[in-house]
């Protein structure tokens, strides 16, 4: 299935997932939008089906939780891949001056 076939069928999953706890489909197009990913979609529909939410305050509440996830998910590894590079700098240049053989300490 490609992505965006995958995309819109767990989008529909997801607005019917609202729209049977009683909230316009709307809320669960914004949703969507917001989520952007199947996988997070799965995950709030996983949520809904489990705790079944009376208030959209409390879906909207877990949708920005999600979010919040996914960016800290992001900046650790932006982080990690930032400092895997600069190791490789760091390596890199050691060794650099091992190999020369002008260099005194």
């Amino acid at each position: 299935m490609d992505y965006r076939r995958d995309w819109t069928y767990t989008k529909e999953k997801l607005v019917n997932a609202i729209k049977e706890l009683g909230f316009p489909p709307e809320l669960g197009e914004q949703i969507a939008k917001q989520l952007g990913s199947p996988k997070a979609m799965e995950r709030m529909m996983a949520y809904l089906y489990n705790v079944r939410p009376r208030s959209a305050e409390l879906v909207v509440d877990e949708m920005l939780a999600i979010c919040s996830d996914i960016d800290a998910w992001r900046n650790k590894k932006a982080s990690e891949a930032a400092n895997a590079r600069y190791n490789e700098i760091l390596n890199g240049s050691l060794n650099d001056y091992e190999d020369d053989e002008d260099w005194d300490l």
